[in-house]
This record gives C-alpha cells, sequence and structure tokens, in this order.
C-alpha cells in the first residue's frame, strides 16, 4: 500500500513516532532503493523508550499490512483488471504493465481516501514535522545507516512537498505513476499516454473501486 493508506491504520495512533514508523519502510526505500532491513533483526540494537517503541510498533504494522493487501483476493482481482484496461497504452513503453497496475491501485486508493474525506492529510504531515528527529537519526544508525544525509535530504522535501494533496486530482495520478516507472525503466511518456491513462484510471475508479473500503474492513480484521 501507499503512504496515505497505511497511515489509514495509524490515523488513531498517539505518538507520532508511530505514524512515522508506519511509513518508515517505504521512506527508506525511496530514498535509497538499497534500503532494506528486516527489522527483527536489529531489534537488540533499536533505542530504548516510548518514542522507539512506538516507530517499531508502526514499522511492524507497515509489513503486516503490506502482506494482507498483496496477498488478499481484492489485490489480485482488481490489479488483473486494471493490467487488462492499461496494457495496450503502454504497449510501446518498456513499462510492465502488471507492475503499473499494481501502484495504480495504491495510489487510486489513495485518491479514495482523499476524495471521501475519509483521513487529514494535513494531519499525517503534522506527525512527519512533530516526530522526533533526534531519535529517528538514533533509529536509523541502530539499522546501520552512519551517513543519513541522504535520508534526511528525502525525507525534508518529502515533508515539504506535500504532494500527497496531489492525488486529491485524477489528473495527477498518471504523472506520479510515470515517475514511479522511470525509476525502473529509461523512458519518455508522451502527452497521449497521460491523456489515455488519466480517462482509463478515472474511469475504473468510479465504476469498479465503489467497494474500496472493503480493502480496508478486511486488512483491520485481520492485523494483530
Amino acid at each position: 500500500m501507499n503512504f496515505l493508506s497505511h497511515y489509514y491504520f495509524e490515523r488513531y495512533a498517539v505518538h507520532s513516532e508511530q505514524v512515522l514508523g508506519g511509513l518508515l519502510p517505504d521512506l527508506l526505500k525511496n530514498a535509497d532503493k538499497n534500503y532494506s532491513f528486516q527489522l527483527h533483526k536489529f531489534e537488540d540494537n533499536l533505542p530504548l523508550g516510548l518514542k522507539s517503541e512506538s516507530i517499531t510498533e508502526g514499522w511492524r504494522r507497515h509489513v503486516e499490512v503490506d502482506k494482507l493487501f498483496h496477498s488478499s483476493d481484492y489485490f489480485y482481482h482488481h490489479t488483473h483488471q486494471i493490467r487488462k484496461i492499461v496494457e495496450h497504452n503502454v504497449a510501446d513503453l518498456p513499462v510492465r504493465a502488471s507492475f503499473l497496475a499494481h501502484i495504480s491501485l495504491e495510489l487510486l486508493l489513495d485518491h479514495k481516501l482523499i476524495a471521501n474525506d475519509l483521513l487529514s492529510v494535513n494531519r499525517l504531515y503534522e506527525h512527519l514535522e512533530h516526530s522526533d528527529r533526534t531519535l529517528l537519526s538514533k533509529y536509523l544508525l541502530a539499522l546501520g545507516i552512519d551517513n543519513q544525509e541522504t535520508f534526511f535530504k528525502f525525507y525534508d522535501r518529502f515533508v515539504a512537498s506535500k504532494y500527497i494533496f496531489d492525488y486529491a486530482k485524477m489528473e495527477n495520478i498518471p504523472h506520479a505513476l510515470f515517475n514511479i516507472c522511470k525509476r525502473v525503466w529509461d523512458f519518455t511518456p508522451s502527452a497521449h499516454h497521460f491523456e489515455v491513462l488519466t480517462q482509463q484510471l478515472d474511469a475504473y475508479q468510479k465504476d469498479e473501486l465503489k467497494d474500496y473500503m472493503e480493502i480496508y474492513a478486511y486488512i483491520a480484521q485481520h492485523l494483530d
């Protein structure tokens, strides 16, 4: 799931650090694609205290949410349907249609949360702004990240840009999707690619994602 959907499961968190932890695995991967950590391997080294435990709780729930989402019938059904819809439009690009369908579903779910006013995006950013930065640095150090400049440069840009607000408008979704794809493949989409993908995804989210709350209910029911 994407950032906002992960926040959905931490929206009642008392401590901002739990919200941060719920996003941290993806923040790390976006800052450096080589960052991949199995948290249980570092538990003995993590800082002590309530705020650190809150980061860890958010991180563990992030992993469980993604596991439940990606193994669900909901995920398989909708990614299959979206792939069939978008594959012709990107047939002349190196983009793998199944990958595009996967991230399309995730961003469409974020869009539905905003469009239906189920979350405060501003509150999410407030949590990130108010999280204990010194503790976060110690937490990253415990993971073996000694040079943290790259991460904090990304983190500060992420918080300052507040780009998740852009997901409220469907015409912004294809731009985000193709930018994600460009991390994997080298290509330049045309205006036609953007236009068609916007139309396809907008129609899909209106007609086929009326059941979007089902996946959130399913995950919430199965979270430990």
